[in-house]
């Protein structure tokens, strides 16, 4: 048995985690560069302890992060010369505020190193620190290295990859999703789901992540359904806190698979929600990596995980593969998700989809190499 495992500086976690705040930022410097949401309230919110830092500047972002977005986000910090980036909100605001963070300390435009669409060049280690506080429940973004990016001109979504780019300090305090709205809890907290089932299914998986998924997928099963009918649920929102920081962490280390590959490409051509892409295709996925395993691959020990997944969702020592993607499929319906057609895939674009998909770097970590036919399967299956 080996393994690395690379992860945040410090992770404190639990209900107040957020009234520290003050203290780890003073501890980078008095300068600190805060990026948050538009509806972010910064005299109510923890920001409201920054205050009395002589260097505070708060720039305020909508939206996923598209390459104009970074390059504004980024020539701000320039001209305010942070010691430190607090990122206060969804995974979009955590992976602007990592983005900016590590394009501070390196040379050139964005493009110069995103992947796929733009050069790709490799990043330098180092960053302006980064403490990440999210407010949603599902991209694990505090304490992954990459930070995808939309490129309107492309149409596609691509990341930066850098391990220099997980936050020094992640705080998740669970109190600061209670006001997440329904809908938002049904994507985000999907997307958690994805993200503990992936990386265990993958075949880059070992012993310190499966720990991590599958307590990931145990805390899913008890928190998602029950935060999304009452977001007041602390008991529900600690789970799911605690499910999507385990995400994080598991795809940190052991990568993520073909509903993700899918994900990306879907997402730059519909605009749609990135969790709701990954919900709308993630049982098809589960069954068509296993037909294929079961097909090309009968020794894969993948194919027996997937019945972990099935008991550990269901809570039944004797479910199946079957049972656990019947269960995605209950959850994703009651949290009130469609398919991909509801979400503006059309069939004119499937072809483009799947070609997307299948340059996607998080089809690296599928458990089986699927072909153009069983990607385009997939994508129609889940209109």
């Amino acid at each position: 048995m080996s393994f690395n495992f690379a992860t945040a500086g410090r992770i404190a976690f639990g209900d107040g985690t957020s009234e520290q705040l003050l203290e780890e930022v003073k501890a980078f410097g008095d300068r600190a560069f805060v990026i948050t949401g538009n509806h972010t309230d910064a005299d109510e919110s923890p920001l409201a302890t920054l205050k009395e830092l002589p260097g505070l500047e708060i720039w305020r972002t909508t939206g996923e992060p598209s390459v104009e977005g970074v390059r504004a986000a980024t020539a701000a910090a320039r001209e305010a010369n942070p010691d430190v980036i607090v990122a206060l909100g969804g995974g979009s605001v955590i992976d602007t505020a990592k983005s900016v963070g590590i394009l501070l300390r390196n040379d050139g435009d964005l493009m110069d190193y995103l992947e796929v669409v733009g050069r790709g060049q490799k990043l330098a280690a180092r960053t302006v620190p980064v403490v990440a506080l999210p407010t949603t429940s599902g991209t694990g973004a505090e304490v992954t290295a990459n930070a995808p990016i939309y490129s309107p001109e492309h149409k596609l979504k691509a990341s930066l990859r850098s391990p220099a780019m997980i936050p020094a300090v992640a705080i998740v305090d669970p109190n600061l999703t209670l006001s997440c709205p329904p809908a938002v809890t049904a994507s985000s907290g999907l997307d958690a789901l994805t993200q503990c089932i992936e990386p265990f299914t993958s075949g880059q998986a070992n012993a310190f992540t499966d720990i991590l998924s599958q307590e990931g997928l145990r805390r899913t099963a008890t928190g998602l359904r029950a935060a999304y009918a009452d977001g007041s649920n602390r008991v529900a929102r600690e789970d799911m806190a605690f499910a999507s920081l385990l995400g994080g962490l598991s795809l940190a280390n052991a990568k993520l698979g073909a509903a993700h590959g899918i994900a990306a490409p879907v997402g730059g051509l519909t605009g749609a929600p990135h969790g709701n892409v990954c919900a709308a295709v993630l049982a098809q996925c589960c069954e068509t990596n296993i037909k294929a395993m079961k097909e090309r691959d009968p020794e894969n020990p993948a194919i027996a995980r997937y019945d972990t997944v099935g008991q550990l969702l269901t809570g039944n020592p004797e479910a199946t593969a079957e049972d656990g993607t019947a269960w995605i499929r209950e959850t994703v319906a009651m949290l009130g998700v469609g398919g991909l057609a509801s979400l503006g895939l059309t069939e004119a674009r499937l072809d483009a989809a799947t070609k997307g998909a299948m340059n996607a770097s998080s089809m690296k970590g599928n458990p089986i190499v699927l072909t153009y036919e069983e990607v385009h399967a997939i994508l129609t299956a889940s209109l």
